[in-house]
């Protein structure tokens, strides 16, 4: 959170304006800085960022045409897979890379059928997904992305065609974001959705406001999603630190590959080349050669009073509401596997490197 009197001195014209929601002034002074900041064509903000997934897909027509399968990771958070079945659609599992558990370009080349329609890839803990290949793959069998990037808010990547950096919600035909309360970036609650073209952009914000063309024409059966002025207001104040909490980040993360160093079983993903990540999340994954399993290093740490997340645990396939539909996740295995080796440790900026130490120490003193 920002410094209180930061924020007050944010929101205090809205007393003067009395305009709260409704694409108002910070509504749209936020779109426009987070524009710029991540290096998108267009920003549309959303009163979460699983209704912005929702709307994107609405937006894009998915399933308009009788195609009704999409392709998809069993690796992410249920929000991905619930948004897929709300619009009725069918989630098509493709297993995932385990050296930064995103989405496997030749797993997806696999699943596609003459029903697919689009590509729901998800950058993971900040890891980008080969978005090349996966372009590549969606351009030849004439497929829509839409690309979760709840976790990447920030990312950039070094675009081996242009040379330039190139923000993370730049890639497909849509990307996700959201501004939780929990991520790198919050509006308290909020999201967005990031377009190339402003007639999607125009078509996204008619769903999230009703499906309104105009104050009297309904034009499509939309939802009400908007992000308000308080909101935005808290957003603005934020990404005016943001670069200091995403140092304050690096430096706790470094700590903790130092701490957690040359144990055997336990991996911690490599940073990815050519990627300037938002450090996001601190996951580790505890194989059978670390000696404990996941579950008893987090009662271990839970001991101490560290809270930690099984994140991602079940993967999503293995929802009993998913099985229900025929889906099998073993099809999956290294999905699979993932999901009952993961822990994710804590990571925010203002962690001390007295108890990351400490974490450290604890999981050191679960191991075999």
């Amino acid at each position: 959170m920002p410094p209180m009197e930061e924020y007050f001195d944010e929101v205090a014209p809205l007393w003067e304006s009395r305009w709260l929601t409704n694409a108002g002034e910070k509504h749209r002074e936020l779109e426009r800085a987070l524009a710029e900041r991540l290096k998108v064509g267009n920003v549309s903000l959303f009163s979460n960022g699983h209704s912005a997934l929702e709307c994107a897909i609405e937006a894009l027509g998915l399933g308009s045409d009788g195609r009704d399968e999409v392709v998809t990771t069993p690796y992410t958070f249920v929000s991905t897979t619930n948004a897929i079945f709300r619009k009725g659609l069918t989630p098509v599992f493709a297993d995932v890379r385990p050296e930064d558990c995103t989405i496997d370009p030749e797993r997806v080349e696999a699943a596609i059928t003459p029903r697919t329609c689009a590509i729901v890839p998800v950058h993971v803990y900040g890891s980008l997904c080969d978005v090349d290949a996966i372009q590549e793959i969606a351009d030849r069998h004439g497929l829509k992305v839409v690309y979760d990037a709840a976790h990447a808010f920030g990312v950039e990547r070094l675009d081996p065609a242009s040379g330039e950096w190139r923000g993370a919600a730049s890639y497909g035909d849509a990307s996700m974001l959201s501004f939780h309360a929990t991520k790198v970036f919050n509006t308290v609650e909020g999201g967005a959705v990031c377009c190339a073209g402003p007639a999607l952009k125009t078509a996204i914000e008619e769903w999230r406001n009703f499906g309104l063309e105009g104050p009297e024409s309904d034009a499509h059966p939309g939802g009400n999603a908007k992000m308000n002025e308080f909101c935005a207001a808290m957003g603005l104040c934020n990404l005016r630190h943001l670069d200091e909490e995403l140092a304050k980040r690096a430096a706790v993360e470094e700590h903790y590959r130092e701490g957690l160093a040359g144990i055997p079983g336990l991996r911690l993903l490599e940073p990815q080349r050519g990627v300037k990540p938002n450090h996001a999340y601190m996951p580790a994954f505890f194989g059978e050669a670390f000696g404990a399993d996941r579950d008893e290093v987090m009662a271990a740490l839970a001991e101490r009073g560290v809270g930690t997340r099984r994140y991602f645990f079940p993967c999503t396939n293995e929802a009993p509401w998913v099985g229900r539909v025929g889906i099998d996740p073993g099809d999956t295995p290294v999905a699979r596997r993932l999901s009952r080796e993961v822990l994710t440790l804590p990571l925010y900026a203002d962690l001390t490197l007295e108890d990351v130490d400490m974490i450290c120490e604890i999981v050191r003193g679960c191991a075999r």
